[in-house]
């Protein structure tokens, strides 16, 4: 009888040790009981029935999805490749197990789809100029569609758009020919702006009597100052108007 009960009790106590699970803090798992979901399990040391329950552990931490590069038409028919990478986490365990086999390849192709479409219905400049837009326009639909999977898309970024060689090359030449615009106009207020004070200069060097031989031997002074093989002869007004008149 002694021996009966010490099998008995090693057998129980080997049935206890084999159910004990460990679930770490960053994980719940959900309770399978003959096949039928029954509940989940928090973090801790947990026991279920060998044979009887089945326990799935369910990774909450948030996940990252690389979108490999997917070849899309923009709407102005220009061909790229984009890829993206996705933020998510599992915000309803039971969910995640339940409504969809495999919710990590799911969310991978959902997001390929997805940017395939978005791209498709915006024209190259948004693309390139409107990466932030783009990027959470694709993050609100794969949020709403991965809902019903129990996951929660926090964030997408888009990390580079890839153009065929001749439309880069096209895109530097409009670059090239906008600077050069940009160069031209600015330059072309710098001639204003300097015909406009000269010109001002001019009206208050007649106003003042005796203003512009001043100028004029400010300028032989300047000149004197440069040591080269050049003469300047300073010739009064009056004697130019009185050669005139003579010749009159």
């Amino acid at each position: 009888m002694t021996t009966i009960l010490w099998i008995l009790g090693v057998f129980l106590f080997l049935i206890i040790i084999s159910g004990l699970r460990v679930i770490n803090q960053y994980q719940k798992a959900i309770i399978l009981t003959f096949g039928k979901y029954t509940g989940i399990k928090e973090p801790g040391l947990r026991f279920i029935l060998i044979g009887v329950q089945k326990m799935i552990k369910v990774d909450m931490r948030i996940k990252v999805v690389d979108v490999p590069d997917q070849r899309a038409i923009t709407k102005d028919n220009i061909a790229v490749n984009v890829n993206a990478v996705i933020y998510y986490r599992v915000s309803e365990a039971e969910k995640a197990i339940l409504e969809v086999e495999n919710f990590f390849y799911a969310v991978s192709q959902l997001a390929q789809t997805t940017m395939r479409n978005v791209v498709g219905e915006i024209e190259l400049d948004e693309l390139l100029g409107k990466r932030d837009k783009i990027s959470d326009r694709i993050r609100q639909i794969v949020d709403e569609a991965t809902d019903a999977w129990g996951l929660k898309v926090s964030n997408v970024e888009l990390k580079d758009i890839a153009l065929p060689v001749e439309m880069e090359r096209t895109i530097a030449k409009q670059a090239e020919a906008e600077r050069e615009k940009r160069a031209t106009i600015i330059n072309a207020e710098g001639e204003v702006i300097s015909a406009q004070n000269m010109a001002k200069a001019a009206q208050i060097l007649a106003a003042a009597p005796g203003a512009l031989h001043l100028r004029t031997l400010h300028s032989i002074n300047d000149i004197s100052s440069d040591r080269s093989n050049t003469v300047v002869f300073a010739v009064p007004l009056e004697i130019l108007r009185a050669i005139e008149g003579m010749k009159k």
